[in-house]
């Protein structure tokens, strides 16, 4: 099948082929994917596929660049997350709640995401979905009233996909990189809670493990070396693709200090004047939470509100982020410093999962048990490149 094209436009062309005769994992029912399409949902696929079955639940998950923006499974959404979602008074089934999370985790980021869902897509997830900016969606079906909408969106040329949810893939994988073919076996670990068997500090509560499920298989998916913050079924920060451990903490960390201030309450009370496109109001509060508007931000702010609007002070942040607690944090590769866990501390982490096996094992017991963490050893690396 020739495709739009390869990662860039000028790289004009580019196909994809099943491997095993005329079997194919997806399908395409609407639009044309380009390279990066079909990695996004291929990717994206195998994360909430693996989801469910750990979980047994409806997953989501928000793919930007081969990486997930936000993963998330179907909880309830209490009063607080139904307002800073906008779905307040709306009934949702657990496909649109999966994946309402899973782009609330970093809606900027999200703009223009791939979408995966892990059950049949229904009326009211393509409602939602038709409200938001995406590129394209991959799920096991469709709801004919669902598929409708789908089709229609972005004028007829959102991409759809179905995935087979019997397929399984070759046990070994290969790739063409500048003349050389470089041949492995696939990682087909399956994620569950017996990789959190091994405690080393601590208890897990249910919600813990599930959140560090949760957070090991998004992990799996996401371009190393990374590190995820998971709270309530849902990622709330995800740092990607650093080559430094430490970093990868701090940018998850203020990625889901960010999220958590998107509950505080003068955040929650901006009201913004009817008529506003939806992706403009989240990256207003994202500019009100960041706080350092200009002078002609500050006057363009003011006139799409409905009442002025305070400030929120770093003061006032801080105190906020103080009562964040019960978030589990997860890493693809061992924590070789204690540094990490310091980090860590900063952002309300209560349940750390990584795999162990560093030199400086001992260091990272003990920051965990001097902060009160529960930590898990998995003996598990997921690197994904």
């Amino acid at each position: 099948m020739q495709l739009k094209y390869g990662t860039n436009p000028h790289q004009r062309y580019a196909s994809v082929e099943p491997l095993a005769g005329d079997h194919s994992p997806l399908e395409v029912v609407n639009g044309t994917p380009s390279l990066i399409n079909y990695l996004d949902a291929l990717n994206a696929w195998q994360l909430v596929r693996e989801a469910r079955a750990a979980l047994g639940v409806t997953a989501a998950a928000s793919f930007k660049h081969v990486s997930p923006a936000g993963a998330a499974v179907a909880v309830p959404l209490d009063e607080s997350l139904q307002r800073l979602y906008e779905v307040e008074g709306r009934e949702l089934s657990p496909g649109a709640l999966a994946y309402v999370r899973a782009r609330g985790a970093d809606p900027k980021s999200s703009f223009g995401d791939f979408v995966a869902l892990s059950d049949v897509v229904d009326r009211e997830t393509a409602e939602f979905l038709k409200t938001v900016v995406s590129d394209g969606i991959v799920a096991p079906g469709y709801e004919p009233a669902a598929l409708d909408i789908l089709k229609a969106k972005k004028n007829g040329a959102f991409i759809v996909m179905t995935a087979d949810p019997d397929f399984e893939p070759p046990t070994r994988e290969t790739r063409e990189v500048y003349g050389l073919r470089l041949t492995q076996d696939r990682n087909a670990h399956a994620v569950t809670t017996n990789d959190l068997s091994t405690l080393r500090t601590g208890a897990l509560t249910d919600e813990a493990k599930r959140d560090l499920v949760l957070g090991l298989v998004t992990l799996k998916y996401t371009q190393s070396n990374s590190v995820g913050y998971v709270r309530g079924g849902q990622m709330t920060g995800i740092g990607a693709g650093q080559q430094s451990r430490v970093d990868c903490t701090k940018l998850a960390g203020q990625k889901s200090d960010f999220w958590h201030l998107g509950l505080h309450p003068k955040v929650l009370r901006l009201a913004f004047k009817d008529g506003m496109k939806k992706q403009d109001r989240i990256n207003w509060r994202v500019r009100y939470i960041e706080g350092d508007l200009t002078r002609e931000e500050q006057q363009a702010f003011a006139a799409v509100l409905d009442q002025p609007f305070e400030p929120l002070t770093d003061e006032e942040k801080r105190d906020f982020l103080k009562t964040v607690t019960d978030v589990s944090l997860v890493s693809d590769g061992f924590i070789p410093f204690r540094d990490n866990i310091d980090h860590a501390a900063k952002h309300g982490v209560k349940f750390i999962a990584e795999p162990g096996g560093s030199s400086r094992d001992a260091d990272i017991v003990g920051a965990c048990t001097e902060y009160g963490i529960t930590l898990v050893q998995t003996n598990l690396r997921l690197f994904h490149h």
